[in-house]
């Protein structure tokens, strides 16, 4: 038994820091271990050197500002976390290792009225297949990241209402995965997992402070300060598309008027253009004819991008983030939706925090929920279980 406070105590805990540090960057240089953990860079060597021999990691080759290094990433055997998005009209399914390499990803069309229990059987299924498609050891699963599109209740689990998956208030979409598979499961918001992508992964990388904000059949943002998810006592922070920007606009679906929601929002947006445009219209083709010129789609993307930045001002007075990140179709307009966002924010933020903020499309595009979902499963797995090589003995393994 170690004692406290001991030598083998402290040994085992600075093994432990650079397993984390390694896995929820993917792959450091030594030299990044060494300022991520706070570790002596001898110490840092031989820990590597141990972690190498007992083949928990693997080190490559690399240069740092020049000068050769050596990369320190987990061994691509030491496990495998899968990703679950369930959109508005999609299930996508992502299967990774430790490394934050995608080893297979596959997305369907799924209809938004169906149940909470058909959703499960379809990603049961579509887990299933991914995994034997990778050829990896089942034992090898150390968790799952899910992710949904409505509010999830901090202390119960439960989804909250919404009209966007209306058949699924109420559900405990961890509970019910993991019930089915058989392994640790994390669920969070879409919005959050969006941001949690783009920050491994996309245009937030680097930064500690940033707002990544989806708009598809709803608004909503993900709030990463200092670094982590900030989800509020409730788990319902960040739901900027029910800040009210007119008192006399249209009923929201939350029951509020003048919702930015209502004036950004997919469901909302389309309806203007359909006279002119047809009715078979959806964002991404709005998006596309105005980069092709169409003056009534470029105008209403005009418009989407100005009521966006009156609720970016908001959280630039509030939290003054250093960086905002738009996802979702609308994010391939690129400047013509940008634009109108960084002239409200000049308008309507702080001066200094306009100043500070950077207005990004983000880089992952549709994938960024999935990849939010693995980087969820892979902060959340513990660290002793791939030092102990028990992988196996501590995680369920689904049939």
């Amino acid at each position: 038994m170690e004692t406290p406070g001991s030598q083998s105590s402290l040994h085992r805990a600075n093994l432990e820091r650079v397993v984390r540090a390694v896995r929820l960057a993917g792959s450091l240089t030594q030299a990044e271990i060494a300022r991520a953990t706070g570790l002596s860079a001898a110490t840092v060597s031989n820990i590597v050197r141990e972690l190498k021999d007992g083949g928990t990691v693997e080190v490559t080759p690399t240069s740092a500002g020049g000068r050769r290094a050596r990369s320190v990433s987990l061994s691509g055997d030491a496990g495998i976390v899968i990703g679950v998005d369930f959109g508005h009209t999609h299930l996508r399914v992502a299967v990774g290792n430790l490394a934050h390499q995608v080893l297979a990803e596959e997305s369907e069309p799924l209809d938004v009225d169906a149940s909470a229990a058909q959703g499960f059987d379809r990603a049961e299924e579509l887990v299933s297949r991914l995994i034997a498609a990778t050829g990896v050891d089942r034992s090898k699963i150390a968790g799952v990241g899910l992710g949904v599109p409505g509010p999830i209740d901090v202390e119960s689990g439960t989804l909250g209402s919404t009209a966007i998956l209306p058949g699924w208030t109420g559900a405990k979409p961890a509970e019910e995965l993991r019930g089915r598979l058989g392994v640790p499961v994390h669920v969070d918001n879409d919005a959050n997992l969006g941001a949690l992508g783009e920050m491994v992964w996309g245009s937030g990388r680097g930064v500690k402070d940033l707002a990544y904000i989806k708009v598809a059949s709803g608004v909503g943002a993900g709030l990463v300060i200092d670094g982590k998810i900030y989800r509020g006592p409730g788990g319902t922070a960040g739901e900027i598309g029910h800040i009210t920007l007119d008192e006399s606009g249209p009923v929201c679906r939350c029951g509020n008027r003048g919702c930015l929601e209502t004036f950004a929002a997919a469901r909302y947006v389309l309806p203007l253009l359909q006279s002119s445009h047809g009715t078979d219209l959806t964002m991404e083709r709005v998006v596309r004819l105005a980069r092709d010129g169409d003056p009534g789609c470029r105008r209403v993307i005009a418009d989407v991008g100005r009521h966006i930045g009156s609720g970016v001002a908001n959280l630039c007075n509030l939290l003054n983030p250093s960086r905002v990140v738009l996802g979702g179709d609308l994010a391939e307009a690129g400047e013509l939706v940008l634009g109108p966002i960084r002239e409200s924010v000049g308008r309507y933020a702080i001066p200094s925090a306009a100043r500070q903020l950077s207005v990004l499309p983000g880089a992952l595009g549709g994938r960024a929920e999935v990849l939010g979902a693995l980087a969820l499963a892979l902060s959340e797995m513990g660290d002793s279980t791939l030092l102990d090589g028990s992988l196996s003995e501590a995680t369920p393994v689904f049939t």
